[in-house]
C-alpha cells in the first residue's frame, strides 16, 4: 500500500468512528479541563502547552489545567488519556513523539489513530541539533567526520526509546553511516542537564529549549533538522545544507482527545484554539520560538498524525531498526 493510501485509510478510519453524543447547547465547558502533557515540566513542549492552556482558559471561561505525565517518550501520558472518559474534560497535548513512539514500540500502550480524535493543530517546526561546547566540532560535517573516525565514542540523549529525539539520531546515523551511542532518559529535561554537564555529547532539542541554552553558550547548535534555516537562528544551517540528505525531521504540536469525545466539545475547543492562535501575542511568541502556526480544522491534525506515523514506520522498516 502506498504512503498516500495509508494516510487516506487512516483518515477514513477516523471518520468512521462511532458518532459521539452531542452536548447541551452552550453548556460546554462547565468545569475545569485537564490537559495532559506527557513530557517533563520545563521542557520545550511543556512551556508551549502551558502558554496555550493559559490562553484557552481565558477564552473558555474555565481553567485548562496542565498535568505532566512523563515517561516512555510520552507513551505513559498518551496511554492514560486513551483510557480516559471521553467527555471533553481530558485532553492530550501532543508532539512528534506521539507518532514516533507508536511507530517504533512493539506495544506502545495506545493507538494514535484508533483511540484518539484530533481536536486542533497548533504549530510545527524543526528541531535543533546541539552538542556540548567541549565537542570538537563546529559544523555537522565536522561532527559526522568525528563520529566516523571513532565509532561509538560519541553519545546522544533522548526522551526515551522511540521518542523523536531518538529517531532523529537514528535517521542521522542511517544517512551518514555513523555509530553514536543512545542514552535514553525519562524526559528530555534530564538529558539536557547531562548535555550541559558534559555527560552527553549531543542531542536534538526543540527550538524553544535550544534558544536560551545557545544564547548562554551552554550548548552549541550545529544545525536545524528542517529543510531550511529559520528566522530565529539565521546563522544555523540545516542538515541538508551540510550534506545530510533525506533526513528532514519536523516536530509538531496539537491537541487530541479520547475517541468518542462529543463533537460539540471538539468544535468548541477547535474554534477557541484557532482564536487563540490568531492573537498577535500568541503568534509572536510561538514564531519567536521557531514554530510555524498551523491553525485549522481537526482534520488537518488528523492528516498530519497519519502522515507522520506512516513516514516513521517506513523509515524504521527501511533502516531495519529494531526496538524493544
Amino acid at each position: 500500500m502506498t504512503l498516500l493510501r495509508r494516510c487516506a485509510a487512516a483518515i477514513l478510519a477516523l471518520s468512521l468512528l462511532p458518532a459521539a453524543p452531542a452536548l447541551a447547547q452552550g453548556a460546554y465547558p462547565t468545569k475545569p479541563i485537564r490537559l495532559v502533557v506527557p513530557f517533563t515540566p520545563g521542557a520545550g513542549t511543556d512551556t508551549v502547552a502551558r502558554f496555550v492552556a493559559q490562553k484557552l482558559s481565558e477564552r473558555l471561561g474555565q481553567q485548562v489545567v496542565v498535568e505532566n505525565r512523563t515517561g516512555a517518550g510520552g507513551a505513559i501520558g498518551a496511554a492514560e488519556v486513551a483510557k480516559a472518559e471521553p467527555d471533553g474534560y481530558t485532553l492530550l497535548f501532543v508532539a512528534s513523539p506521539f507518532t514516533t513512539v507508536a511507530a517504533s514500540a512493539k506495544n506502545p500502550g495506545y493507538d494514535p489513530v484508533g483511540q484518539f480524535v484530533p481536536v486542533a493543530p497548533i504549530a510545527s517546526g524543526p528541531l535543533a541539533f546541539v552538542v556540548n561546547p567541549a565537542v570538537p566540532a563546529t559544523t555537522m560535517r565536522e561532527f559526522v567526520e568525528l563520529a566516523r573516525r571513532e565509532p561509538g565514542r560519541l553519545n546522544y540523549g533522548s526522551a526515551g526509546t522511540g521518542s523523536v529525539n531518538h529517531l532523529a539520531l537514528e535517521l542521522l546515523m542511517a544517512r551518514t553511516g555513523t555509530t553514536i551511542v543512545h542514552v535514553p532518559y525519562r524526559g528530555i529535561a534530564d538529558a539536557t542537564k547531562d548535555l550541559i554537564a558534559g555527560t552527553l555529547q549531543a542531542m536534538t532539542a526543540s527550538i524553544p529549549a535550544a534558544l536560551p541554552l545557545a544564547a548562554d553558550k551552554r550548548v552549541r547548535v550545529l544545525a536545524v533538522t528542517g529543510p531550511k534555516r529559520i528566522p530565529q537562528m539565521p546563522d544555523v544551517p540545516s542538515w541538508q545544507e551540510q550534506g545530510v540528505a533525506n533526513a528532514e525531521v519536523i516536530n509538531y504540536w496539537g491537541i487530541v482527545a479520547p475517541a468518542g469525545t462529543p463533537r460539540d466539545a471538539i468544535a468548541k475547543l477547535n474554534a477557541e484554539t484557532r482564536r487563540v492562535l490568531a492573537q498577535a501575542d500568541v503568534r509572536e511568541r510561538l514564531e519567536r520560538e521557531g514554530a510555524e502556526l498551523i491553525p485549522g480544522e481537526p482534520e488537518r491534525l488528523g492528516v498530519l498524525i497519519a502522515s507522520d506515523l506512516a513516514n516513521w514506520k517506513k523509515l524504521i522498516a527501511e533502516a531495519r531498526l529494531a526496538f524493544e
